[in-house]
């Protein structure tokens, strides 16, 4: 990709677009499931809401990952080196294997012991642990599709994992209400029925996505490419990928705190759920826009542009803040019509207004946060976003939520304040860091 000879926004609408509308469907697909759930059951769409901290650790384990392979096979593009870029592939791929095969072993007794702390209503637990034991059984989907999609991703290639990606969340909205409802036929599994269909819509994804590696990059199976095992890749990618990761289980675990104080709160915790869903409708924009111009600062950094990298940064910075602003005043805006498609609890729909609103400042840091965290790391900067995050998340986020929402008695609306702090705080330290330069003294590759 000559980046030189393509102008910024050409470029970045034809990293990001993919990956944006990718993620639009996907967040229609939470907005359904939530519906569906809520439908079935209250108790179940509680045990949703309770386990989404959990899947944000899977998730954060699997773009870690991810993130490292994105970010080593974009540099080294960048600097046109790619001999090392089946071994890389193939340690992903190892990795992905391995993290599955964790949650598999450990998920299960770990479950129950969690939703034991987290609700003393039965029902709850019952439909949480039914839930989880199927994500984490069949999580192998998740995680190696979450590797294929950042190789192809890191070769510029964004329509590919674009199309396997739509093509499961499609498959998951059409599978929920049959398999949750028994529709058609089909066996009335409630909320199982929606573990089962996110599953095997994933795993839909991840056979798709390995058909276009083997037919595009890999033409012999991978096996081949531990001979000898590729460890300095290995190392690499774990150097990149664990500060990535453990920032990520920083957040989830710091949003499993937040879960369990948020469930001391009447109501609270269904509205968080359609406020979550509803509100990544603002930012889904950012983080297409971060992951594009992640890829195009790896590949000015592989050519020694450090100049040319700040540059796009900050482009990518403004827009990014830009959009997201005038798509969560829309939302806001809208609130009272979106809650109302959703619920008819009264009590919801005005906490979930309110939080719409106070929502609209705390998406000034955001954008700014998921381009920092990903073009950072795309420069070799890779701890100074994990330290960050540990500390201001864990202060502001957790410990003024619960005091705000608490102690105070503000609520859940007083915990998004909370978290509108956090946000920009971290927003305006990585301003700074981005703008002093730093990160182009940082490498990672040996």
């Amino acid at each position: 990709m000559a980046m030189e000879e393509t102008p910024v926004w050409k470029l970045l609408i034809r990293l990001s677009a993919p990956v944006m509308l990718a993620l639009l469907i996907q967040s229609i697909y939470n907005i359904v499931d939530s519906y569906f759930v809520a439908r079935y059951s209250a108790e179940g769409l509680a045990a949703l809401s309770i386990i989404f901290p959990i899947q944000l650790l899977m998730t954060a384990l699997a773009t870690g990952t991810g993130a490292g392979i994105n970010i080593l096979i974009s540099r080294i593009d960048g600097a046109g080196d790619t001999k090392s870029q089946k071994d890389i592939i193939s340690t992903g791929f190892f990795l992905g294997i391995m993290g599955a095969l964790i949650f598999a072993a450990a998920g299960t007794p770990g479950i129950r012991i969690y939703y034991q702390i987290s609700s003393e209503q039965e029902l709850v637990r019952e439909y949480g642990i039914q839930y989880a034991q199927i994500i984490f059984a069949l999580s192998l989907g998740m995680f190696v599709e979450a590797a294929g999609t950042k190789m192809l991703q890191a070769k510029s290639d964004m329509v590919l994992p674009m199309c396997a990606q739509v093509a499961g969340a499609v498959l998951n909205i059409v599978l929920d209400p049959f398999l949750i409802f028994g529709y058609c036929g089909f066996p009335e599994l409630g909320v199982e029925g929606a573990a089962i269909s996110t599953a095997f819509s994933r795993g839909v994804s991840m056979v798709i996505l390995f058909v276009i590696l083997f037919r595009k990059h890999i033409h012999r199976f991978p096996l081949a490419y531990f001979r000898p095992f590729p460890w300095m890749e290995l190392k690499n990618l774990m150097k990149v990928g664990l500060p990535s990761a453990g920032e990520q289980l920083s957040y989830s675990s710091s949003q499993v705190v937040i879960t369990y104080f948020i469930n001391m709160l009447v109501e609270s915790l269904a509205t968080r759920t359609y406020c979550v869903n509803i509100i990544m409708f603002a930012y889904l924009f950012s983080i297409s826009m971060a992951q594009g111009g992640a890829i195009c600062i790896g590949h000015l950094i592989g050519e020694k542009k450090p100049r040319a990298a700040f540059l796009m940064g900050k482009y990518v910075m403004k827009k990014s803040v830009m959009i997201t602003l005038i798509l969560s005043c829309i939302l806001a805006l809208l609130g009272h019509v979106i809650f109302g498609w959703l619920t008819s609890n009264p009590e919801i729909i005005k906490m979930g207004v309110t939080i719409l609103i106070i929502d609209v400042v705390l998406e000034i840091g955001r954008p700014i946060n998921i381009f920092a965290t990903n073009a950072l790391r795309a420069a070799g900067d890779v701890n100074y976003p994990f330290y960050v995050g540990l500390v201001v998340m864990w202060s502001v986020a957790v410990g003024l939520g619960y005091l705000f929402g608490i102690p105070f008695g503000w609520g859940i609306c007083g915990m998004w304040i909370a978290f509108l702090l956090d946000e920009n705080i971290r927003g305006a330290i990585f301003v700074r860091r981005w703008y002093s330069m730093k990160w182009v003294s940082k490498s990672f590759i040996k």
